[in-house]
């Protein structure tokens, strides 16, 4: 469940290392999630018994495929959750609009090497439709 959602490679690449795009003064790659809403909907899901990681995502154009490459990006974004491509576009078009965001991720695989035979997309689809089962209840409340 996101805390905030992240563009993670949204800067340039210097010979000082990896530059953000913030740093270099064209915005923010952040963008806050509705948090009591986040919070309400990750609270929920631990009273259900669902494993449930609250911290940042991170939205990439490239999908990480190296364990040098994750180790970067957990220490640049620590407590970082997981990884996707689509989150901040979705996000940052709802903030235009003026729109609550919420991101929530059911996890397949961990990020790094890419091991496809360790990918468990059951497991995660099954974890997704269990936790979308808890949001209208949290909506409403």
């Amino acid at each position: 469940m996101a805390s905030e959602i992240i563009a993670a490679d949204l800067g340039a690449e210097t010979p000082d290392g990896f530059t953000g795009v913030d740093e270099l003064g064209f915005g923010s790659p952040r963008i806050a999630v509705a948090d009591e809403l986040s919070s309400r909907w990750a609270a929920s899901l631990r009273e259900a018994g669902l494993p449930v990681h609250h911290g940042p995502i991170l939205t990439l154009s490239t999908v990480t495929g190296t364990a040098e490459t994750a180790r970067v990006l957990a220490e640049r974004y620590p407590g970082a959750g997981a990884e996707a491509m689509e989150g901040f576009g979705v996000a940052e078009a709802a903030r235009q609009f003026g729109v609550p965001v919420l991101e929530l991720r059911a996890i397949s695989n961990a990020v790094g090497p890419r091991q496809r035979e360790l990918w468990k997309i059951g497991d995660a689809l099954q974890a997704l439709e269990q936790a979308c089962a808890k949001l209208p209840e949290v909506l409403q409340s």
